[in-house]
C-alpha cells in the first residue's frame, strides 16, 4: 500500500469513529508534508483535531516514511464545499460567485442536498415614482451554480 492510500485509510478510519465530524481537504506534498481540514457539523474542537493527528500518526512508521502532519479546520477565509458546511452556517450571511460570474449576497435560510436558499435583502429603483424601495426575495441556488461561497464576517 502506497503512502497516500494509506494516510487516506487512517482518515477515513478515524472519521468512521466520528459521524460529527467530516473530511473538507486532504493535501500530501511531495515532501509528505500531510495537511488534514476536517470540520464538523456544530464545532470542531482543538481535542478533535489532536484526535484525529493521534490516529493518523501513531498508525504511520517514521522510520519507514518521514513526514509531517497538520490537521486543522477550515479558516474563515475558507470557501465552502460541502452541504454540511452551508446547514451548519445557516442564519449567516454568505457571499455567493456563481459560475457565470454574478455575485449574490443574502442570509443562509434553508439547505438541502442540491441547493442553498438565501433571503436577499436589497434596495431598488421603485417601479412607480422616485426614490427606492427595500426588497426582500428569497433565492433557490443549486450548489452546482456555485463558484465560491465564502461566510461574511460580522463583529
Amino acid at each position: 500500500m502506497d503512502f497516500r492510500t494509506k494516510v487516506e485509510q487512517l482518515v477515513h478510519e478515524f472519521l468512521e469513529t466520528r459521524q460529527d465530524l467530516y473530511l473538507v481537504e486532504l493535501k500530501i506534498s511531495a515532501s509528505s508534508d500531510i495537511t488534514v481540514i476536517l470540520d464538523g457539523d456544530e464545532s470542531l474542537t482543538l481535542q478533535d483535531c489532536l484526535d484525529a493527528s493521534r490516529a493518523i500518526e501513531f498508525n504511520l512508521d517514521r522510520e519507514e516514511h518521514d513526514f509531517s502532519l497538520q490537521v486543522m479546520s477550515p479558516g474563515l477565509s475558507e470557501p465552502l464545499k460541502f452541504p454540511r458546511q452551508y446547514k451548519k452556517n445557516l442564519g449567516r450571511e454568505v457571499d455567493l460567485l456563481l459560475n457565470n460570474d454574478e455575485k449574490v449576497e443574502g442570509e443562509i435560510t434553508a439547505v438541502d442536498e442540491e441547493k442553498v436558499t438565501l433571503t436577499l435583502r436589497y434596495r431598488r429603483p421603485k417601479l412607480i415614482g422616485k426614490g427606492k424601495e427595500d426588497v426582500v426575495e428569497e433565492r433557490e441556488i443549486p450548489y452546482t451554480d456555485i463558484k465560491k461561497a465564502l461566510i461574511i464576517i460580522k463583529f
